[in-house]
């Protein structure tokens, strides 16, 4: 859940957020309804804005360190911490606003310190775009420039493109501010445009604002009314009385340039009368400057001075360094115009010192590197992610060609194998012919043998039967035969 500052102050969506928080009794709700009462009054009442988000605060912290917490108040943890980091960057752009830098920081840090905890980058912008502008009301343009490049760093990361609007438009103002004038109108442009993407209209108000006042360092006075009149406009629609007041300053700034000074005193005036109903401590010291100089130059040194010390009384008691040299500048002046000297001296001497503190060599030097520095780190990372798709490229190629080399080598060593095969495979039949061969020569010649045995084996044979039959036939003519046998026995046996 995100709480978020709604400047369309409505009467009725007062009433009903006070009736809701009549009849409810669940404590998620009360903080939700005291943080949008304070959102929805700050610009009309902002001591009672604070007190609404107090209370939330007090909610929030009740719950956060209740160690006998239920496990459904456990499972809000994580609302109370939102809540309680919430309440406390609201109340840090109010005492911003009257000029409190110290509990602007204090709130500040303490609500970047529970965004961080909850790793909620979106909030952790917001912050850091807060301190920023505390230390840039300070004149600390090294710490502001910090800050305002960390809350874009991590608008960009998230690509939140609002919030990477705010920052562009407030490191702009610095820029401005030390006369980088084409600096500041490239950062106000990019504003414009994501602005006017994302159709917010107070982003659009804002970067209107913005633009104009550096074709006012142009001297193009066409254009800055121009864009001075389009951001009053949208100011007035969107009930935004801090950006009016502001609207009104740049316009009677417009008229001071073309010596109007009737009407542009009328303008600082409706400004001034704002500033003072909101508690704009800031605005209050920026406005007071400018009827002072344009008293000044309309002759009047008495109500110039009135003004200029009741400027350099606040922003000294507020600690605004461009508040004082401003001031400075014009009351040396008047004191010039009244030939007091020492008192015209000291106030030049106020307004170098102020100036050197906010707009030195060293700072603008330092905001430079601070700007190619983001630049480089932004194209560093931007490299990055080419290098690791070109890597990713290179990767793959590499995997495919090692891929292909190993297929190839496998093909090679398959190849190698099977001619290796093939002639150990020639060499086993070239040996087993020569073996074949060697045996049908010993065969041959064992057949020769044998048909030569052979063949005295049968001439052996055929000598012994004939041996046999010779003297088979010797015997038959030897021996009687049965009948003559028979026959003498027959004699015989008679003769007995």
């Amino acid at each position: 859940m995100t709480f978020s500052i709604k400047l369309n102050a409505q009467n009725n969506a007062i009433d009903s957020l006070k009736l809701k928080l009549k009849n409810t009794k669940e404590d998620t709700t009360r903080v939700q309804v005291y943080l949008e009462l304070g959102t929805l009054i700050y610009q009309a009442d902002a001591q009672k804005a604070i007190d609404f988000w107090t209370q939330a605060s007090r909610i929030c912290q009740l719950h956060l360190v209740n160690s006998k917490a239920t496990n459904a108040e456990l499972k809000n943890r994580s609302f109370y911490l939102i809540g309680l980091a919430t309440a406390m960057s609201n109340k840090g752009q109010i005492y911003d606003m009257q000029g409190d830098n110290i509990n602007a920081l204090l709130f500040d840090f303490k609500s970047l310190k529970l965004w961080e905890g909850l790793k909620d980058t979106l909030g952790m912008t917001t912050c850091l775009n807060n301190i920023g502008l505390v230390y840039n009301n300070q004149g600390d343009i090294l710490k502001a420039l910090e800050y305002h490049h960390k809350s874009l760093k991590l608008s960009e990361a998230i690509n939140d493109k609002l919030a990477i609007a705010n920052s562009l438009n407030n490191i702009g103002g610095i820029y401005l501010n030390q006369g980088e004038t084409h600096k500041a109108l490239e950062s106000f442009n990019m504003s414009l445009k994501i602005n006017q993407e994302m159709k917010d209209d107070l982003g659009i108000a804002n970067a209107f604002n913005s633009i104009g006042g550096v074709y006012q360092k142009f001297g193009d006075i066409t254009k800055t009314l121009e864009y001075y009149q389009k951001s009053l406009s949208m100011y007035e629609q969107i009930g935004d009385k801090i950006g009016t007041a502001y609207g009104l300053n740049n316009i009677a700034s417009i008229y001071d340039s073309k010596k109007d000074y009737v009407k542009s005193l009328e303008y600082y005036k409706k400004s001034l009368k704002i500033q003072e109903e909101i508690n704009d401590q800031y605005g209050i010291g920026y406005t007071l400057r400018n009827i002072a100089q344009t008293m000044l130059d309309n002759g009047n040194t008495v109500e110039a001075s009135a003004y200029a010390l009741r400027c350099i009384k606040l922003a000294r008691e507020l600690g605004y360094p461009s508040h004082i040299e401003y001031a400075a500048l014009v009351l040396k002046n008047i004191y010039k115009k009244q030939n007091k000297f020492k008192e015209a001296l000291e106030m030049y001497e106020l307004e170098i010192q102020m100036r050197d503190s906010i707009n030195n060599t060293e700072t603008k030097k330092a905001s430079i590197k601070k700007q190619f520095q983001y630049e480089y780190e932004k194209k560093a990372a931007a490299d990055s992610v080419k290098n690791a798709e070109e890597q990713k490229v290179k990767n793959a190629l590499l995997t495919a060609q090692q891929a292909q080399l190993k297929q190839e080598k496998t093909q090679r060593l398959a190849l190698y194998g099977g001619l290796v095969l093939v002639i150990a495979f020639s060499g086993f039949v070239f040996n087993r012919f020569k073996v074949t061969q060697k045996q049908k020569v010993v065969i041959e010649q064992q057949k020769t043998l044998v048909d030569e045995a052979f063949a005295q084996f049968e001439e052996k044979n055929k000598e012994v039967l004939d041996s046999i039959h010779y003297a088979k036939r010797i015997q038959t003519a030897l021996m009687p035969n049965e009948k003559y046998i028979e026959k003498s026995l027959t004699r015989l046996n008679k003769k007995a």
